[in-house]
């Protein structure tokens, strides 16, 4: 059974870990990287962001973050799932939960940025309604991709 629970300070290292294990895998971390995980209260939830966790049992499996980009626009960032869980649809619960909170907010807009190596996150993304857009001006140097949602005209 998988609980979508918010993000609360005890949890930063699992947040931090989550990451941290596909980064590290495709060779992405990064210095901003880095910022928001040593410091996701500060980066992402006190600039009008949120996190979401999913929580299986006592474990923290998978995470994803919305982070505000400007007056009704947000990033879609920090979507990670631990190995041993992929492939269970935990992906699509964390997103559509983003989605929904992003549309509570009345944001217009859904951002994020990906590497092209990432096909499976990339794929689930189009599925959604994201769309490619240029990756220029990414605060990324590994994020060759960027893609948008409109949520609202």
């Amino acid at each position: 059974m998988i609980n979508i629970i918010e993000f609360h300070e005890d949890h930063q290292q699992d947040f931090r870990r989550l990451n941290f294990e596909w980064l590290e895998k495709y060779s992405l971390a990064e210095s901003h990287d880095l910022e928001m995980l040593d410091d996701p209260k500060g980066t992402i939830l006190e600039t009008g962001g949120i996190i979401y966790l999913a929580q299986a049992g006592r474990d923290i499996v998978s995470s994803a973050a919305l982070m505000k980009e400007s007056d009704g626009i947000y990033e879609l960032a920090k979507m990670a799932v631990t190995a041993n869980w992929q492939g269970k649809g935990i992906s699509k619960v964390l997103i559509e939960k983003c989605l929904d909170t992003a549309r509570s907010w009345n944001a217009k807009k859904v951002t994020l940025y990906s590497n092209s190596q990432l096909q499976t996150a990339l794929k689930l993304y189009e599925k959604y309604g994201f769309y490619h857009v240029s990756a220029e001006h990414s605060p990324f140097v590994s994020a060759d991709v960027r893609m948008e949602l409109m949520l609202s005209e």
